[in-house]
């Protein structure tokens, strides 16, 4: 029986080749983009659950409660040797701090990297393995260090790297211990070199210190907990740390667990906001359902010239059940083809999507039995979805009235489902498509908004640390003289999109407490508010260079103070980080973050000890030798390190990375939405262009000219398109609004995109309507009308 159901599926298929290419080449689009999301959501699902007992692994976090509740993924540098030896909850607890840019040096060559400086139960907590798993290897030790395979290669030239020594910021020669395996992307870990904890106090001594003064975000810390813990009652018993070690502090610390299984989706603590694979499994939905409406659309319409066949059949004693699963075989063979095809499209695409969003993904992933479920799963679905509502049409056709060729469309079946079809086709390409505005425009709108201060032609390089005064003040006298530099600033960091952010506590106006929020510090010198441009409300800049004397604050610092107007705070005292100062201006707000989060409380103050990066305006016209001559006297002044700058308009860029990319796949799978609906329509309006020909020969006897024709087989399409406009427009402003309030400063959504939307919606399905029609239209009447 199955043989004979499958012999007659492929005549039938090969009888209507357009209609079956049609519906292969829609379904395997829709495969293949299913196939790419579930690969990306699956990446994003299996983060850090390669480790053993993962399940009792947690990270240290910080809640910092002064007039709102701070999240942060550290803790205090003195809490992880509290935590090991006051409570008894943890098996193994480890800090490990990153720094960024450190300069190593291995023979002759310098590079830069990123290197994370570990305790040495770390990789005891987790199952980072090496190599030669049976080296008995420690970094517990100074000057020794962990590598991966990878990064050995790049930097040594080979591999096995055990024994050789690299020198760490020109003073510490460093040597190898261990190589690990290469890290997975689906890690919380970004680091390839780790050296022992004990050499951070020559980079930084706060985070190596045991101090319980303050945070910062590179710290953190991890636990392994003993079997059958509470967490609440770990979280209850924190409680009384901030009382015993911060008793004068005004920002109070409550100390949290997070599970290791959390961390990359908690957005709270910088992780990925889960709502995104939530948005693309239901883009991956979406596609493999227009997909599949096409296939029903087409199928239904094609029910009518499979009439004769289907009276035949039930007059010879074919049953109800026997056609239904004859036509769900046939279903069932073009999508496995089509599945098939798109899993090889999904191959081909993997090398491009890999590099979109950073992954790993090789075409060994097509072959894991998760992915071999999912495969399997989704061709079931699809299969009896979208050949069950045919089948049960086809099956209940009359067959005295098949066989006596009295059959119209209505009997057939599937009329009105069909233009319901329709309209849910084109109103997810509609949502798409406003989606794709909206976000467009709201990126645009950070990238290239106000954002209250220059970043065009600014050049940013790290200054090397201990870094002495006067050598800065030299080396900014010398790239003055440069011609097309413009103006220098040493500084903490830039105003946004910098990589160095540090928020601090004061008091204001010769107050013994602390303010109830944390001010936002940009150190700067003289030179700082004028090269930046940032616009003075009120009040004066400094009048003396690096001297803590002066400070000036934001206008978001006093609305912060309820203070009636920016005059107010003018020549009052500002206690910062031990220096007594005097405001002595206001400036203009300016986006300090991402426009996901509010404008900070920002104070200026210069302090050479503070300053981490120089800022240089260029004349981007004469950039090239510019840039030659800076890398000439930098090198000169610092010639042990390494020459490395950054335009700052491509800094505050990066911010908005990973939107970008979100972009990219809206724009991608809008145009794949309207492309496999329009493949649809083009499916439909051949088949009623071949039921009616004779009708249209008839009209151009009568008179009727191209246009005319063009505008009967067009205006049913039409009033669908504006159906699935009225019903999609509140859909697609409600999910827009929502995704919107992930924004503190937004663009609004006008009422244009609705239209703009629904008229390109409207063009290209007419511009698809018109091939087939003025094709069938141009043909000579004559022929037309011999036609049955």
């Amino acid at each position: 029986m199955i043989r004979n159901y499958l012999k007659i599926a492929w005549r039938n298929l090969q009888q209507r080749k357009v209609h079956t290419a049609i519906n292969i080449f829609g379904l395997t689009i829709g495969f293949a983009s299913s196939m790419l999301i579930y690969l990306f959501i699956s990446h994003h699902l299996s983060f850090d659950t390669f480790h053993s007992n993962s399940d009792s692994i947690y990270r240290l976090n910080t809640e910092e409660h002064i007039n709102q509740v701070y999240h942060t993924a550290t803790v205090p540098p003195g809490f992880a040797k509290v935590f090991r030896e006051e409570f008894t909850f943890a098996d193994k607890v480890a800090k490990i701090v990153k720094q960024e840019e450190l300069i190593i040096d291995i023979g002759d060559v310098k590079f830069k990297q990123d290197i994370s400086f570990v305790e040495e139960d770390f990789f005891k907590i987790f199952n980072f393995p090496l190599v030669n798993e049976n080296r008995n290897v420690s970094i517990s030790n100074p000057n020794t260090a962990l590598i991966t395979e990878k990064k050995a290669l790049s930097l040594f030239g080979k591999k096995d790297v055990v024994g050789e020594t690299f020198v760490l910021e020109n003073n510490k020669t460093v040597k190898i211990t261990g190589v690990l395996k290469d890290l997975p992307k689906a890690t919380f870990l970004d680091t390839e070199i780790f050296i022992a904890f004990q050499n951070l106090k020559d980079i930084s001594r706060f985070a190596s210190s045991e101090g319980w003064n303050g945070t910062m975000s590179s710290l953190q810390c991890f636990t392994r907990l003993k079997p059958n813990q509470n967490i609440g009652a770990i979280e209850t018993a924190l409680l009384e740390l901030p009382k015993k070690y911060r008793p004068k502090a005004t920002n109070r610390h409550v100390y949290k667990l997070q599970p290791l299984s959390n961390i990359h989706f908690n957005k709270d603590y910088g992780g990925l906001n889960p709502n995104f694979l939530i948005i693309f499994g239901a883009i991956g939905l979406f596609l493999i359902g227009i997909a599949s409406i096409n296939f029903i659309n087409i199928s239904t319409a094609q029910a009518f010239y499979r009439s004769k066949e289907i009276g035949v059949r039930k007059v010879l004693g074919g049953l109800k059940q026997q056609l239904f699963w004859q036509f769900l075989v046939e279903t069932f063979l073009i999508s496995l083809l089509a599945a098939l095809l798109g899993t090889l499209v999904t191959a081909l695409a993997l090398p491009y999507f890999n590099n979109l969003f950073d992954l790993q993904l090789t075409f060994k992933s097509l072959f894991d039995i998760k992915f071999f479920t999912f495969f399997t799963v989704l061709l079931s679905v699809v299969s009896f979805l979208a050949g069950s509502y045919p089948g049960l049409l086809i099956a209940r056709i009359t067959p005295v009235l098949a066989l006596k060729g009295k059959l119209n469309h209505n009997d057939a079946g599937g009329t009105s489902t069909r233009k319901i079809l329709v309209v849910t086709q084109f109103s997810i390409s509609i949502i798409l498509i406003v989606a794709t505005l909206v976000i467009s425009k709201q990126i645009t709108y950070a990238i290239n908004g106000e954002l209250g201060f220059e970043k065009e032609s600014i050049v940013m390089m790290d200054i090397p640390p201990h870094t002495k005064h006067t050598t800065l003040n030299t080396l900014k006298e010398r790239l003055s003289n440069i011609s097309g530099v413009q103006q220098i600033s040493n500084c903490f960091s830039s105003p946004g999109g910098a990589k160095n952010a540090w928020g601090s506590t004061f008091q204001y106006n010769n107050k013994s407490e602390s303010e109830e929020f944390q001010v936002s510090v940009k150190a700067g010198d003289i030179d700082f508010i004028k090269l930046f441009n940032i616009p003075l409300v009120t009040g004066r800049s400094f009048l003396k260079n690096d001297q803590t004397t002066e400070v000036i604050v934001n206008e978001k610092f006093v609305e912060k103070l309820d203070a009636t107007s920016v005059e107010d705070v003018l020549g009052k005292s500002l206690e910062l980080q031990g220096h007594k100062t005097t405001i002595v201006g206001v400036f203009r707000n300016f986006h300090d973050r991402k426009f996901t989060k509010e404008i900070n409380p920002i104070a200026v103050i210069p302090n050479a000890d503070w300053y981490r990066e120089i800022a240089v305006k260029i004349d981007y016209s004469n950039a090239k030798t510019a840039l030659t001559q800076i890398d000439e006297i930098w090198s000169q002044t610092f010639n042990d390190y390494i020459f490395d700058y950054r335009f700052l308009d491509e800094r505050v860029a990066e911010q908005y990375e990973s939107e970008q990319r979100y972009l990219f796949l809206s724009k991608l799978f809008s145009g794949l939405a309207i492309f496999i609906g329009c493949l649809g329509i083009y499916g439909l309006i051949l088949f009623f262009i071949n039921q009616r020909i004779k009708e249209i020969g008839i009209r151009k006897v009568l008179g009727s000219n191209v246009r005319h024709i063009l505008a009967l087989f067009s205006i049913d399409f039409v009033k669908l398109i504006l159906i699935a406009g009225i019903i999609s427009t509140p859909i697609a402003w409600y999910i827009m609004e929502q995704w919107l309030q992930g924004y503190v400063y937004r663009t609004d959504i006008k009422w244009w995109y609705f239209v703009v939307a629904i008229m390109f919606t409207l063009i290209i399905t007419v511009i698809t309507i018109s091939y087939q029609t003025v094709r069938a239209a141009l043909t000579n009447p004559i022929k037309s009308l011999r036609t049955e």
